[in-house]
């Protein structure tokens, strides 16, 4: 499912704190570094909040083409990838100029011994050489603006790989010459279809087999407009295409084939850009399994990261993940071509009440609405089907009525139910002539239709008429093959259009000045050491979440005085910077209530701790605070995204259940909800069993606070842990009754 809508802090809960401390496509973006007075904003992190754009124009549509290492001799590959090139540029419009230190021409063209012989500035150069290096530094210094290498051997094959690679990617920074590759391959010179209409999806690949059969979706009438191969990404990366595939008028959706990404927060700015302009990107990522995150690194050589946070911040961000190629195809040709939707509800239309009982079940259990009809409606519905049959939705027709005049009406009727957005018809096998006469109804209907009719054409064989002619030939018809590709495609679209119907981009409220909370934080960091638990909360005090009262003490008199002060019942911890897991080494005493029990309290912690040769910061006496629900909310540090909050049932649950939920800053109270949302024991917030409501709106705002803290402090934070954070019934707040906190 699709993360909910982002928003904005509530007016309360951003005072509170900052205290502690369907859109319009706008023009492209030039890839000219900006002058001072448009330099790209940045967060209080030092970094970007807007996506730099490239202009991409002259990569697709160039002028001028070299092609460095050109041959024309027969049995060689430069020889196949030279004519390919040749016969592209002449699609594209484009003048073409072979270079080789020894032909004097290729293929009947004048051929150039070196970049400094050609006879004008060209757009683009594809190198066709073993060793692109000393060619890319020859480039750098002229004013192309494009590269491609193909060549293999670099970050895929190991270290030495990567540091061959990494001198690729020296070699243009800062030049104005942009790159693709290495070990990329030809597709962006691939022949698309111009005789298709209608919104198209743009393909990027990091594997370029990968994306055959979303290429394949043209001879099914489904145009394709561009294919970006983005091999090793030593300069251009998939973040640069979704960047610019978003701003491109003719783009209905972005599908991508994702193996590592190049950098986090480059992939989350671009699909916000994407996101603002209503663009979908549906992705397949690999890298769900140990065994798959180790193929990916051995084929790109890219660090494919933590994917619960991945999965978290695409979901975050809009961006729709899905697990096969099927149906990357399938969602991709949906989200691109389908208009907005009028309303959620979805109704199931069947010739089979068998069909439509199953279909509705899997539906349901994905999340699909599936609204009862109206009495008015089904009353409706009767006049043309028998009244035995149900017909509050799903629809069972019977069959019979499908074959006469009574089949347009049915459809009709159902569409014009303002509560339907999505009419789905599964046909699970043909049975003409009904499956014919059904079927070219439904096309019928949706071209006097603005609501989205889907049909499932189950039949194994594909090649009957009504499948290959009538539906297939429909712009209007989304056509599917099987049920669960055609749920995944629907659910994405309505999520889609939910999703940005209500975005705002969580980077336009991010901080970018650092608030007093920080530079009190900052007086409290120690480089490189885990913090106290004592001075851990004072970190937490700093940015306004509240902790128990307690004292630190350093003599059994003092502990004594300070539990009078702090209120019986009292729990007692040890404190000191090298104590994680305390309760494991019997440093806490909880429950105690008289001055004798503080006393040998004070003496059995101070033993254990010099038996485990455990340095102490002292003793905590801690206020002892029972009610509430166990939480855990933590900062993490992610290789590709950065500082990373997590939210989920604390306790001992953490690590029983490992029921969390993650995302990346920045995010507003919106997103903080819908963390708890996703949450398996969600419930025990709400109250169960006679249990009070808690306190959700104290739990969003620690956690927005905690944000605050990961954005202002990460650099200096490498982790924190609150558990459990106390979450009072309704009304009460939430209290930090342990921390935890490393520092980088």
């Amino acid at each position: 499912m699709l993360g909910s809508t982002h928003g904005t802090l509530t007016t309360d809960f951003r005072a509170r704190v900052e205290a502690c401390g369907e859109s319009p496509r706008t023009a492209v973006h030039s890839s000219a570094a900006p002058s001072a007075d448009d330099a790209v904003p940045l967060d209080v992190s030092g970094r970007p909040l807007h996506a730099d754009v490239p202009d991409l124009d002259r990569f697709f549509r160039p002028e001028s083409v070299a092609v460095i290492g050109a041959s024309d001799t027969e049995g060689r590959p430069n020889t196949g990838i030279t004519r390919q090139l040749i016969a592209w540029a002449e699609r594209v419009g484009a003048r073409i100029h072979p270079l080789h230190p020894t032909r004097p021409t290729v293929f009947g063209l004048t051929c150039h011994a070196s970049v400094a012989d050609l006879p004008e500035q060209v757009d683009l150069a594809v190198l066709l050489v073993a060793d692109p290096l000393p060619v890319i530094e020859e480039l750098a210094g002229t004013k192309v603006k494009f590269a491609v290498a193909f060549a293999s051997g670099f970050a895929e094959t190991g270290d030495a790989g990567a540091a061959a690679q990494e001198r690729l990617g020296a070699a243009v920074r800062g030049s104005g010459l942009r790159l693709l590759g290495p070990n990329t391959n030809l597709n962006a010179f691939e022949k698309f279809r111009e005789d298709l209409d209608g919104p198209a999806i743009a393909l990027i690949t990091q594997s370029g087999h990968q994306g055959r059969p979303v290429y394949t979706l043209q001879e099914l009438g489904i145009r394709l407009s561009h294919w970006a191969p983005t091999g090793n990404e030593a300069d251009l990366e998939t973040s640069d295409f979704i960047s610019y595939f978003a701003e491109q008028p003719e783009v209905g959706a972005i599908a991508c084939y994702v193996e590592g990404l190049k950098d986090g927060r480059s992939f989350l700015l671009a699909a916000d850009r994407a996101a603002r302009n209503g663009v979908p990107v549906v992705a397949v990522k690999v890298g769900r399994t140990e065994t798959g995150a180790r193929m990916a690194a051995s084929h790109t050589g890219k660090l494919t990261g933590a994917d619960t946070v991945v999965d978290a911040a695409m979901r975050q961000f809009g961006v729709i993940r899905v697990d096969g190629l099927d149906e990357l195809q399938d969602t991709a040709a949906l989200l691109a071509r389908a208009r907005k939707p009028k309303a959620d509800g979805v109704v199931v239309y069947s010739i089979s009440g068998g069909t439509g009982a199953h279909f509705s079940d899997l539906a349901t259990e994905a999340g699909l609405t599936l609204p009862t009809l109206s009495q008015a409606k089904q009353d409706e519905l009767h006049q043309w089907i028998p009244g035995y049959l149900n017909v509050a939705n799903p629809v069972d027709n019977g069959g019979h009525p499908v074959g006469d005049w009574r089949g347009r009406k049915i459809i009709d009727a159902i569409l014009a139910d303002p509560a339907v957005g999505v009419l789905i018809c599964p046909i699970t096998g043909p049975f003409p002539p009904m499956s014919d006469k059904l079927a070219q109804d439904l096309v019928d209907a949706a071209e006097q239709s603005d609501k989205l009719i889907c049909v499932i054409w189950g039949s194994p064989v594909g090649t009957e008429d009504a499948y290959r002619t009538t539906l297939l030939g429909s712009s209007r018809v989304a056509t599917f093959r099987t049920f669960g590709n055609c749920i995944t495609a629907v659910r994405a679209y309505l999520g889609h259009h939910r999703f940005t119907a209500g975005y705002r981009s969580p980077f336009e409220d991010a901080p970018r000045t650092p608030s007093p909370s920080y530079r009190k934080a900052q007086a409290l960091m120690r480089p490189s050491q885990q913090l106290s638990e004592h001075a851990a909360k004072q970190l937490l005090r700093a940015y306004g979440i509240r902790v128990p009262r307690e004292q630190l003490v350093t003599s059994a008199a003092a502990a004594v005085r300070a539990a009078g002060l702090v209120g019986y019942p009292v729990v007692m911890k040890a404190s000191g910077p090298q104590l994680g897991h305390k309760t494991e080494l019997g440093l806490v005493k909880i429950g105690l209530t008289s001055a004798s029990q503080i006393r040998d309290a004070y003496r059995e912690l101070t033993d254990i701790a010099r038996y485990e040769n455990v340095p102490l910061d002292g003793i905590l006496v801690c206020q002892m605070v029972e009610r509430g629900v166990e939480m855990v909310v933590g900062v993490t540090q992610d290789d590709l995204f950065g500082p990373t909050v997590t939210v989920g049932l604390g306790g001992v649950l953490v690590e029983v259940l490992h029921d969390a939920a993650v995302r990346v800053p920045p995010f507003g109270e919106d997103q903080a909800r819908a963390m708890l949302r996703e949450l398996r024991g969600h419930a025990l917030l709400e109250g169960v069993r006679g249990a009070p409501p808690a306190d959700v709106d104290a739990l969003v705002e620690v956690v927005l606070r905690i944000q605050r803290m990961a954005l202002e402090l990460g650099d200096e934070l490498s982790e924190l842990d609150i558990n459990p954070l106390m979450v009072l019934p309704r009304g009460q707040g939430a209290v930090a009754l342990d921390a935890l906190a490393i520092c980088r």
